[in-house]
């Protein structure tokens, strides 16, 4: 346990000043990379920045960082000081993507340049960009079926890059060309750098003004008034142990069954301790995560529930990880990591679980997660036909709230921060043609705060040859769910549709997939889980969701129990049928105990004659099924009937 930090040593206007000057400073890096960068993936905003001390704690984080970095970019940089010792100077400029060192994956490049004053270091300024392409088995980097790293592309160990503002042009293009776009990895690197250089000069004018002293001490002030706030919050909790969990759909390699991801939450005085013992060993695909990016998840999910805290490694001090080795929370060289968003997102969901617990006025349902659709080949609209890459993901629904519906179409938890890509540019720097883009009806969970909406796109591939398509994704079987009596939303995955073929489900994991000009891919993404028991929501609410799009008139009625007639579907005119509504409504609280016991053989052969949908199969029956073959998945059913049954049907 780290010991109590001291109480503040500047008078509180410098203090102020100063805490605000330094996420500025970190903000000013997010400004200068998205101007200068070379990626289209840097560009729409995976990135984070941060300003780290003398011994490599974290001092600031910026307002646009998202939130899968920010609990790592400590960890590379006290590595990065380990490693280099007294053999750091003015000028320098390191680079790492160690995950197996508290970073998260080998496509997240951070760039680290000590700040120096009166010839002494006092700070470093970091710089993490996701590159586009790191090399290994499949374009994009992201290969399903690595299970260990040498598949997964290019591990930089701390290695210099700039020495005293040199740049070392043999070891950048060394890097550069054991990717497929080595010179937009050359500018990016620049580009980094040079964000890193203007958080410098911000804090070297910070101490021209007030003197080196006293930053130093603003670094210490702002760590430590974040613990002191954070460890008076949980005392004012109550103790107590909650526990849940959450599941990644499968591990290819030992066939079907939800892989368990465990957390146990104590709150002990003004210290909470997170414990994901019971977690399932390492799996045999890229979905495990390093200790690094599992701390991470459990600090971006503690902290959606104090949203006015700075984030630093004063937040960090109160919180105590324990992640058993050698489990998809804490895999350790040379296990396959890149995938680690799967277990990050699902450690996130069941912090939000038991938080909405022990804060009910912040209560929120599942969220959906992020998704990674990864695409290249040779663009054959030029005659040089270069390598282009078409990296992609969308946009979802958040979960219903305590008293509030879930957000709409906003990027995932994982990534708060990312902008949904802009198509033109992707149809620019890409032969790719998106032939849909629309919020998705019917994806929102149910609930008496509905999920938010997610998407569905589709894009066709057009003048290429030579290419191949992954898909990183999850929530296939571990549908997104609700909470106090909520609905799940809807199954991830992709679909397939090859020239003069009828479409083809490849589910939610797949990589080095051939296509062809011509072919067309579709997949939805789903919508938060519902907050508290549909049958409660008011169905004035509902006849506005079926005016708006979101729900179907069908799904009303199945969802809800609110029986829509429609006045006029041009203008969007509809009523409410009080008196079938109340029937409607006693039938299913009548019939739905029952149907979480059907047979989930039945359920699957009425889903096969066409007679029941997905959502009637995973809302109402609780059953999970291949989607392709509508064949029962019996262990993954009764997982998602044993949650389903705690987190909706215990509050009908």
């Amino acid at each position: 346990m780290t010991e109590m930090q001291s109480g503040p040593t500047l008078d509180p206007v410098t203090f102020e000043v100063l805490k605000n000057s330094f996420i500025t400073a970190v903000d000013q890096m997010a400004e200068q990379m998205i101007r200068t960068c070379y990626s289209f993936v840097i560009y729409n905003r995976d990135f984070s920045n941060a300003l780290n001390d003398a011994n490599g704690d974290s001092i600031a984080q910026g307002n646009g960082d998202i939130a899968v970095h920010v609990g790592t970019l400590h960890w590379t940089c006290k590595d990065v000081i380990r490693f280099f010792g007294d053999d750091i100077h003015p000028g320098d400029v390191f680079a790492i993507n160690d995950p197996y060192a508290g970073g998260t994956h080998f496509p997240d490049v951070r760039l680290i340049r000590p700040i120096f004053a009166d010839g002494k270091p006092i700070a470093f300024a970091q710089s993490n960009g996701h590159w586009s392409d790191v090399g290994g088995s499949v374009p994009g980097s992201f290969d399903v079926r690595a299970t260990d790293m040498f598949r997964e592309g290019l591990r930089i160990t701390p290695v210099r890059l700039w020495d005293k503002g040199v740049f070392r042009r043999d070891v950048a293009h060394m890097i550069a060309s054991n990717t497929r776009d080595p010179a937009s990895i050359i500018g990016d690197m620049q580009s980094q750098a040079e964000a890193t250089r203007a958080c410098e000069r911000e804090i070297l004018r910070l101490v021209d003004k007030y003197g080196r002293e006293t930053v130093q001490a603003g670094f210490a002030d702002v760590q430590s008034f974040v613990e002191r706030v954070l460890r008076q919050r949980l005392s004012a909790l109550p103790d107590g142990t909650w526990e849940t969990q959450d599941f990644i759909d499968q591990d290819p390699s030992t066939g079907e069954g939800m892989i368990p991801i465990k957390v146990k939450l104590t709150i002990a005085g003004d210290r909470v301790i997170y414990d994901l013992t019971g977690s399932h060993p390492c799996i045999g695909t890229l979905y495990n995560s390093a200790f690094g990016a599992t701390f991470s998840a459990v600090v971006a999910g503690m902290k959606t529930f104090f949203p006015d805290l700075p984030l630093n490694s004063g937040f960090y001090r109160p919180i105590e990880v324990i992640a058993p080795e050698d489990t998809v929370v804490n895999a350790r060289w040379p296990v396959a990591v890149t995938g680690f968003l799967v277990p990050f997102e699902k450690i996130m969901g069941a912090i939000y679980e038991i938080w909405s617990t022990i804060m009910p006025e912040r209560a929120i349902a599942g969220v959906f997660n992020n998704e990674y659709l990864l695409t290249g080949g040779r663009d054959t609209r030029t005659p040089e036909k270069p390598i282009f890459m078409f990296y992609d993901w969308l946009p979802g629904g958040w979960g219903g709230r305590n008293g509030k519906d879930g957000c709409n179409v906003t990027t995932s938890s994982f990534g708060c921060g990312m902008m949904s890509q802009p198509v033109e540019g992707q149809e620019r720097t890409s032969p790719m043609l998106t032939t849909e883009f629309e919020i998705l009806t019917d994806s929102p969970g149910p609930g008496q705060w509905r999920g938010g909406a997610g998407v569905r796109k589709s894009a066709l591939l057009r003048e290429a040859e030579g290419t191949v398509i992954s898909y990183i994704c999850d929530r296939e079987r571990a549908v997104v769910w609700g909470i106090a009596g909520g609905l799940p939303s809807i199954p991830h995955g992709l679909t397939l549709t090859r020239a003069d073929q009828e479409p083809e489900w490849l589910g939610a994991v797949f990589s080095d997939v051939k296509i062809n000009s011509g072919d067309l891919f579709s997949r939805p993404t789903a919508g938060g889980g519902g907050f508290g028991d549909p049958l409660l929501r008011d169905p004035l609410l509902v006849r506005e969701d079926v005016a708006d799009g979101y729900v179907s008139v069908a799904r009303a009625a199945k969802d809800y129990g609110v029986v829509i007639r429609i006045i006029d579907e041009e203008l969007a005119e509809y009523e409410v049928d009080e008196a079938a509504t109340e029937a409607e409504r006693a039938l299913i609280r009548a019939e739905r105990p029952s149907r979480l016991d059907a047979d989930p053989e039945q359920v699957a052969a009425r889903f096969r004659a066409g007679e029941i949908d997905v959502m009637d199969v995973v809302r109402h029956y609780a059953v999970l099924l291949d989607w392709q073959t509508g064949e029962v998945l019996p262990k993954s059913t009764a997982q998602h009937r044993e949650m389903m049954k705690k987190r909706s049907a215990a509050f009908w």
